[in-house]
């Protein structure tokens, strides 16, 4: 069996770093907020490029606190993209602010720069790109339509950790960022795990509030906080990782060129680079009309393959009756035929021939 993703080889080479971390930390126990916590979060900072990064329980959590610490409040607009895990709306919504879904470009699956004035109204108050499958966004266009209409930027780096633009990482363009350490992630912890990136020192006093019931001085709370706080256990995990993100997000990369290159003859749409940043194949995703055949085929031969996102969240049930009129005709056609294949550091070139050889078989 191939997987999408295997964690064992992963976790067998950093295996004694990780038991020497964790028995450190057990007979410490300083559980909450302590020495790995701190430290991680400087190491991310300073691999980042940012002034500031704050630890928090998972993405979504990320997400959510990036924007209401970046100011966004009940009633604002947030204009976003369809084509997303749910997290990137729920995080708006959790606001009482409101998702304005805009479509996507059709080669790179990352929100359109020009979708985006048409649906700016006068409560848009922030733009929320989703640097998809480890692709950076156009963020030098969003930044300017930032800009001229004085809206926030704030990024989803869920599935983007060692993406840059011109040595710019994912997570330091905006007023502020949320990462996901969920495991499958190119940087993943062993549970649960986020981060918030920001350069705005108000915005990183607000987090460091938010994240811990919203106080910054023991038993004395400003506002109204949340319990989201990155655990030890996760950080010396990602402290590990840390380390090795260059190699394994390299190792991605090779992995993708591979696979582009033996499928080229092929009726399959291979990711596409626009060459304005680094992408980092969170995902490996093809487009095809023979999806079902192709996927089918996979299974067969015991291939994981699965589709990110078979319905975009403008066709969801909890969102269905508020966007029944809108059309985002680029964003519904990639869901109809987008597939992704297995990619991971340390997936062989064995197998990555073999994949392929059972894609062609369907077209044979």
């Amino acid at each position: 069996m191939i997987p999408m993703v295997d964690l064992k080889d992963q976790y067998a080479e950093i295996r004694e770093e990780i038991q020497t971390g964790l028995n450190d930390l057990l007979e410490s126990c300083h559980f909450i907020l302590g020495s790995n916590v701190h430290a991680f979060e400087q190491e991310a900072a300073n691999y980042l490029g940012v002034k500031h990064a704050i630890g928090v329980a998972s993405g979504t959590d990320a997400l959510h606190l990036a924007l209401l610490a970046a100011g966004v409040k009940k009633g604002d607009e947030v204009i976003t993209t369809a084509f997303t895990f749910i997290a990137t709306a729920e995080a708006i919504r959790y606001i009482g602010a409101t998702p304005v879904f805009v479509d996507i470009d059709p080669d790179t699956f990352n929100i359109d720069p020009e979708q985006i004035e048409a649906a700016i109204t006068k409560k848009t108050t922030a733009i929320l790109p989703v640097h998809l499958f480890g692709q950076p966004a156009e963020m030098e266009r969003l930044q300017a339509i930032c800009k001229k209409h004085e809206l926030k930027l704030v990024e989803d780096c869920a599935q983007s950790f060692g993406a840059s633009i011109n040595d710019n990482q994912t997570g330091s363009m905006g007023i502020s960022a949320g990462f996901s350490f969920f495991p499958s992630k190119n940087l993943g912890a062993f549970g649960d795990g986020g981060l918030v990136t920001t350069d705005d020192d108000v915005v990183a006093d607000r987090l460091h509030m938010l994240r811990n019931h919203g106080s910054n001085v023991r038993y004395h709370h400003d506002v109204i906080g949340y319990n989201s706080r990155l655990d030890e256990i996760q950080a010396v995990i990602l402290r590990a990782k840390l380390k090795r993100i260059d190699q394994y997000n390299e190792r991605r990369r090779r992995l993708a060129v591979s696979y582009s290159k033996q499928l080229s003859d092929l009726p399959v749409q291979t990711p596409y680079e626009d060459n304005r940043g680094i992408h980092v194949y969170h995902q490996y995703t093809l487009l095809s009309e023979h999806r079902n055949d192709i996927m089918q085929a996979l299974q067969n031969n015991e291939i994981a393959s699965t589709i990110y996102y078979p319905i975009p969240l403008h066709r969801q049930n909890v969102f269905a009756d508020q966007y029944k009129n809108l059309q985002l005709p680029v964003t519904e056609d990639i869901s109809r035929r987008c597939f992704s294949i297995p990619i991971y550091p340390e997936l062989s070139d064995q197998n990555i021939c073999k994949i392929v050889d059972v894609i062609r078989s369907v077209f044979s």
